[in-house]
């Protein structure tokens, strides 16, 4: 039941040392590799990783990197019967791959397996929601996506085609859920943790805008336009719980702009406009019981709006294509 432990990376010399070391007494008697897939950083990640008995390899410069190709990159190197997929700037829990394989071989048709999130990053109001014990990334049970990594099945990922769409720069996880449920698969979050998470020391509102340039929040139109014309399309309009938040965004600035000119007069428009604003604000922050947060999703939400229709046009590579790329170090 050896395990090929994947960690993605970008950038991450300061964390990537101990994310291995804690990979590496993780697979302490249950044996396996650890494949580093990195996206081109430009710092001192490889040559810390270097020092480890770790396979890495690096995308091509002339690939961009983006949330679903590292998955990728790193299981096309990948050998072993369960692929245990983390980011670089996270810890494994000692105890989760034990008790996970013993829950996938008790659970024949359970395709991957997780626990929660802990994240460190108390500075970021998206890190602080999504620490919430209510939030989706915590639910325990059945799942329909495994946000943030886990341990799953090879044989299953095979089934569903591949790990990992590399056009993906966000929502590869629920594309993966929706590819193994539809061949009959399941997933399962336990009620223990995964890994620590540190996350990127920034602002919220700055690290909105990194994700803006990066094409991370053109991930829900990009898993839209892979899946036209397939048949996890009629799973995704229905699963997705965005696409009627989309929706609602678009008809309130719809009618935000069509206000002043139906109004008898501008002002009362940009007024009604104002005090509409005001009242969607104040009624998220009652539901995150919280200002800044409820403000912050707000935001979030102009954010992903337009950016939806952007990766909805990106053109696509097949997601199953080989992922172009150099081994760095073979720890093998």
């Amino acid at each position: 039941m050896a395990v090929s432990v994947i960690l993605k990376t970008l950038n991450e010399e300061a964390r990537i040392g101990a994310a291995i070391e804690s990979v590496l007494a993780a697979l302490d008697g249950i044996g396996g590799e650890i494949i580093i897939a990195d996206g081109g950083s430009r710092d001192r990640t490889l040559a810390i990783a270097a020092d480890y008995p770790v396979r890495v390899v690096q995308l091509d410069p002339a690939t961009a990197p983006s949330c679903g190709i590292g998955p990728q990159l790193g299981f096309q190197y990948s050998r072993e019967p369960f692929i245990c997929l983390m980011d670089g700037d996270m810890l494994l829990d000692s105890g989760f791959l034990p008790e996970a394989l013993a829950f996938l071989d008790a659970h024949p048709r359970i395709a991957g397996v997780t626990g929660h999130v802990e994240e460190m990053n108390q500075t970021s109001l998206e890190y602080l929601r999504r620490g919430r014990r209510a939030a989706p990334e915590n639910r325990t049970g059945p799942i329909d996506r495994m946000n943030g990594g886990g341990l799953y099945r090879r044989a299953a990922v095979e089934q569903a085609g591949y790990l990992s769409d590399r056009n993906l720069h966000g929502y590869e996880e629920f594309d993966l859920g929706v590819r193994l449920r539809l061949h009959g698969w399941s997933l399962h979050r336990l009620d223990r943790r995964f890994v620590r998470h540190f996350g990127h020391a920034l602002n919220a509102y700055a690290l909105l805008l990194r994700r803006w340039k990066s094409g991370y929040l053109r991930g829900i139109g990009e898993l839209l336009r892979g899946a036209l014309g397939q048949p996890r399309w009629r799973h995704l309009v229905r699963e997705l719980p965005e696409l009627k938040l989309w929706t609602g965004v678009y008809a309130w600035l719809a009618v935000m702009i069509a206000l002043p000119f139906a109004m008898p007069s501008p002002l009362a428009g940009l007024a009604i406009d104002a005090a509409l604003t005001a009242g969607i604000i104040g009624a998220m922050s009652l539901k995150q019981r919280s200002l800044s947060l409820g403000l912050y999703a707000v935001v979030a939400w102009l954010f992903h709006a337009a950016a939806l229709p952007l990766g909805f046009l990106q053109a696509r590579k097949a997601p199953d294509a080989w992922i172009e790329s150099r081994i760095v170090r073979d720890g093998s």
